[in-house]
């Protein structure tokens, strides 16, 4: 199992040809598919234009129903998928409760050859949809884009593109895992201290990005059909099931890198009140990529960390141990405050100009959830995850 995690922590910083991004969650994608695909791609590049103008629906019907057989690779799937997704989101939600099968049936193919939902996922928005505007320069949010716009330019744009700087900001932890791992194992104390160091540095360098989403306003585009009053049923996929199927959107839960560090942690999100949280939590890595969740599960299956820094009687080992748990509460305090800002309060008063009462609880997230009530739970149950150092 170790050598499993060191091969899947080490892969992307060896194939610097491959990808400059070092992060092996993070994937690094071209702009094209081959010819006969590439409907998709232009139809998903002009969705904020074709939506203004009212031609979106109408043009998405008009596609050319494609076998996805001659997608080659891994790479050219994955952005079809995003393609997919884009096209799906904008035609839902112009008041569509069906798929139309020319979308339906290559896209939930697709998805089935990835082990990706038929729905627009953090994968696609966040992890694939980048792109640098010099492919020589660095990845900073100055020299990025996004792959493919939605309506609200720079407002979804800075959303998706700071999300993925999170995730570069966290990724120099996923480095010292198996170091993490290997210490626990001989018992070395000072090496697992200097690791859950390094584990922190990277946590708070995250929080430090995460507070650049500040700028930017929360793009409700990408949504969900599951616990959705709007499709209530769930949406029909035309040409695959008359059965209308429900699907979480894409999600900050869907994130494996924080998962990943709730795993090498320790960190139990199920209360003898609440195991809906643990729920939601382990359901969202069904809408990861299968390679993505396998590295989990393999960091969580391996992990004693917790275990072994407890039953430690050092306390400088603990306090290292205690600042990676204070950082992940770091990030997911300011989380609650984006969302108290920028949906909750919105929201509100939105209820309030119409005259109807909301209560602040009831909002939900892109992805079904609850939203202040699941981000609530998961924060305090890290903080609850601190260890006594005295």
């Amino acid at each position: 199992m170790l050598k499993m995690v060191r091969r899947w922590t080490c892969l992307e910083w060896r194939n610097e040809e491959e990808s400059s991004v070092n992060c092996i969650f993070i994937l690094s994608i071209k702009e094209e598919l081959p010819d006969r695909y590439q409907v998709w791609v232009k139809l998903a590049k002009n969705l904020p234009t074709l939506v203004e103008e009212g031609q979106f629906r109408e043009e998405a019907e008009q596609l050319p129903e494609l076998s996805i057989d001659e997608l080659q690779g891994y790479k050219e799937q994955r952005l079809a998928h995003l393609a997919l997704s884009v096209i799906t989101m904008g035609y839902v939600w112009q008041d569509r409760n069906v798929l139309p099968r020319n979308i339906a049936v290559p896209f939930w193919n697709l998805s089935e050859k990835l082990g990706l939902p038929p729905i627009m996922v953090y994968a696609d928005c966040v992890l694939a949809n980048w792109k640098k505007k010099d492919p020589l320069g660095s990845m900073t949010y100055d020299n990025m884009d996004t792959l493919f716009a939605f309506p609200g330019g720079d407002c979804s744009k800075g959303f998706f593109l700071v999300s993925l700087l999170v995730e570069k900001a966290a990724a120099s932890a996923m480095k010292v895992i198996p170091d993490i791992f290997e210490a626990v194992k001989k018992k070395n104390s000072e090496s697992l201290k200097e690791s859950l160091q390094s584990v922190a540095s990277s946590v708070y360098e995250a929080y430090k990005t995460f507070q650049l989403v500040h700028v930017y306003l929360f793009s409700l585009f990408c949504f969900s059909w599951k616990n959705c009053s709007l499709l209530p049923k769930g949406l029909i996929y035309e040409g695959v099931s008359e059965i209308p199927k429900e699907f979480a959107g894409g999600s900050a839960a869907q994130s494996s890198i924080m998962q990943c560090f709730d795993a090498l942690l320790g960190i139990q999100h199920t209360t003898e009140n609440d195991e809906k949280s643990a729920k939601y939590l382990e359901e969202m890595r069904n809408y990861m990529p299968s390679p993505h969740k396998i590295f989990l599960e393999a960091v969580a299956s391996h992990s004693s960390v917790r275990d072994f820094v407890s039953s430690s009687d050092d306390i400088q080992l603990k306090k290292a141990y205690n600042e990676c748990v204070k950082a992940l509460v770091h990030i997911r305090n300011y989380h609650l405050q984006v969302v108290n800002k920028y949906i909750i309060s919105p929201s509100s008063k939105q209820d309030s100009e119409k005259g109807q009462k909301s209560s602040d609880d009831e909002v939900k997230g892109t992805g079904g959830t609850n939203l202040l009530i699941f981000l609530r739970s998961v924060r305090d149950t890290t903080k609850r995850a601190l260890l006594e150092e005295s």
